[in-house]
């Protein structure tokens, strides 16, 4: 069968070739073709466009480049048109995509699925309507979204897993490499325990929040001061952010990192649950512009009572969130001191973390999807 995949950034470039793999187990024919980055071109099949040609986020650099933005919407459009693939299967980058199943929806009878599904329970959740018409199944990574779509909006969906708690799994069970060896290949001390900063895979996020977590995890001074580097963003630009970095960045081995870890300051996303699985105790840190507009809007405009996926899925604060007026380096610096070994609250953060990990279960979250499609397209 053919298979049409669009994604719009690394996250889903990784997602979906793992989905590809597992469509190629379950259907030796499978022929591919995609909107997609380098992960996806290692499984095979045709790359249409790379995903860093769709990927502009915020207002200012989607307006200054929505001409190529709805160039790359109507060659999309069309090169499905051409190509009648037996389903197109979305991943995220919910702008884009759901354009393109309202299009296929409209003028085809091509059934589409989609892999990781919007975040409308936290803003935009009037896109339910255009997904309930033009999306024929989706398969959602968090849990909690099965009562939101299946409850609240009468939408029924399947929870297929969540991959980060599978990729956190895998890791774990064939990491091998010894504390003393780690230090040393990354030029730490062996004997000293490490306070891990995590302070986000953008330019912005470690801009705002940096500064303020480096000069709070310094006031524990018996800990090693350890900053996870982002990928993609250069050495030069950690150092224009902080002068004279006093402390040292680890690249390309935050999940080693987090191995050897007593304790964290993270920005929020992603790394808030691969933190958690890990069972490294952490403090959320998210700075904002004019803070207390961002917590009214939290309050009372924001659908979501917390912006970590940790306490989203644990339904309750098990981490702190230093939200806007909430973020100062004196709180970050009491709540930290709250998790560090022998504080109360460590333990009662990582008896949360079981909770988080048995709502997530243990399903292989490409691989029960990779079945779901194939099983519906035979049918």
């Amino acid at each position: 069968m053919k298979y049409y995949l669009i994604v719009g950034e690394a996250s889903g470039d990784l997602h979906a070739s793992r989905l590809m793999r597992f469509l190629k187990q379950y259907d030796a024919a499978a022929e591919f073709r995609f909107y997609g980055g380098d992960e996806m071109s290692a499984v095979g099949g045709e790359r249409v466009k790379h995903y860093q040609e769709l990927a502009y986020m915020g207002f200012v650099p989607v307006l200054l480049h929505a001409g190529t933005i709805l160039r790359n919407m109507k060659h999309c459009k069309e090169d499905i048109l051409r190509w009648k693939p037996d389903c197109v299967i979305l991943v995220d980058y919910p702008g884009f995509n759901l354009n393109i199943a309202k299009y296929v929806h409209k003028h085809t009878a091509i059934p589409v699925y989609y892999y990781i599904s919007p975040k409308i329970w936290a803003w935009k959740e009037w896109r339910i309507k255009s997904i309930k018409r033009d999306v024929r199944e989706l398969f959602s990574i968090l849990p909690f979204e099965v009562p939101f779509y299946e409850d609240k909006h009468h939408y029924p969906i399947h929870y297929v897993g969540n991959p980060t708690a599978q990729e956190v799994h895998e890791f774990k069970n064939g990491y091998r490499e010894s504390r003393t060896d780690f230090c040393a290949a990354h030029g730490l001390n062996g004997q000293q325990e490490i306070i891990a900063l995590l302070p986000g895979s953008r330019k912005q996020e470690i801009k705002d929040n940096l500064p303020a977590m480096l000069e709070a995890a310094s006031r524990f001074e018996d800990y090693q001061i350890v900053v996870a580097g982002a990928p993609a963003i250069p050495d030069s630009y950690y150092k224009k952010v902080v002068p004279d970095m006093p402390y040292p960045i680890v690249y390309d081995a935050t999940y080693p990192l987090l191995m050897h870890t007593t304790a964290a300051l993270v920005t929020s996303g992603t790394a808030t649950l691969e933190t958690a699985l890990f069972g490294v105790p952490e403090v959320v840190c998210y700075e904002t512009p004019v803070p207390k507009l961002i917590r009214f809007a939290f309050n009372h405009i924001i659908k979501v009572k917390y912006i970590s996926l940790v306490n989203l899925i644990a339904d309750r604060e098990v981490v702190p969130e230093m939200l806007a007026d909430r973020f100062s380096v004196d709180q970050l610096t009491e709540e930290l001191q709250k998790i560090l070994p022998g504080a109360p609250g460590r333990e009662e953060m990582l008896k949360g973390y079981q909770e988080v990990n048995a709502k997530l279960g243990t399903n292989v979250a490409p691989d029960l999807t990779a079945q779901w499609v194939v099983t519906l397209l035979k049918k």
